[in-house]
């Protein structure tokens, strides 16, 4: 039975993405924090995926994978003047630090049986940018520039590294705001699904020979 591993697999995206691996025969191990999920089927692991070292320690936990879904991250909506240098550490954290340990941890045991699939989740604002999500925007555009060297690197070892960037998706991050003013930035008139950017992830897992893209699901945004 293939193993994979999801981020911040509890809710939202990452939730989408461990019940469709689930209903294709994987063995789901997810990361929990704060969130603990509301479907059964999975293994949930409690990791502050901020720190190295419990990093490490959830790797030893679950073993090698065959496929690692970075998925979790968090948000900031501010104007540059004032993001403080503890908002810098927090969303960097997670949405840079976390990805390349993670991404460092599945590689040793990927090398080790020349194969598996690494998919990076950025976002459609680290292809273009956000207003007033600066920093946000910074650290998805770091997963981009991370999925496409690590590709580079890996593929000699049958390893395939790709990145799916979500649009304005239905999940609790966007909730605070009015959906059909939301609505009104995407081309195809509505917001996407979790489950719609899950499919992406299951594909750029399972096809061998797809490595090094970026692939947008976002309404035709970008």
């Amino acid at each position: 039975m293939k193993k994979v591993l999801i981020t911040g697999g509890a809710t939202g995206i990452g939730k989408a993405c461990a019940q469709l691996f689930l209903t294709k025969g994987y063995e789901v191990f997810i990361t929990v924090h704060q969130s603990q999920p509301d479907f059964d089927g999975v293994k949930a692991i409690p990791c502050d995926l901020t720190d190295t070292n419990a990093i490490r320690r959830l790797f030893t936990a679950v073993g090698t994978v065959d496929v690692l879904v970075n998925n979790a991250g968090v948000s900031l909506i501010k104007q540059i003047n004032d993001v403080t240098d503890a908002d810098y550490s927090a969303v960097t954290a997670v949405n840079e630090k976390a990805v390349y340990f993670c991404s460092q941890q599945a590689a040793l045991g990927m090398l080790r049986q020349h194969s598996g699939a690494i998919i990076n989740v950025s976002s459609v604002w680290g292809q273009c940018g956000a207003s007033c999500e600066t920093l946000y925007s910074m650290t998805k555009a770091g997963v981009i520039g991370l999925t496409k060297a690590l590709a580079a690197e890996l593929a000699p070892s049958g390893i395939t590294v790709n990145c799916v960037c979500p649009g304005i998706i239905d999940t609790r991050m966007n909730a605070q705001f009015d959906s059909t003013a939301l609505e009104d930035e995407v081309p195809l008139g509505r917001l996407g699904t979790p489950d719609e950017v899950a499919q992406a992830v299951l594909f750029s897992a399972e096809n061998r020979y797809i490595t090094g893209q970026i692939i947008g699901v976002n309404g035709g945004m970008v």
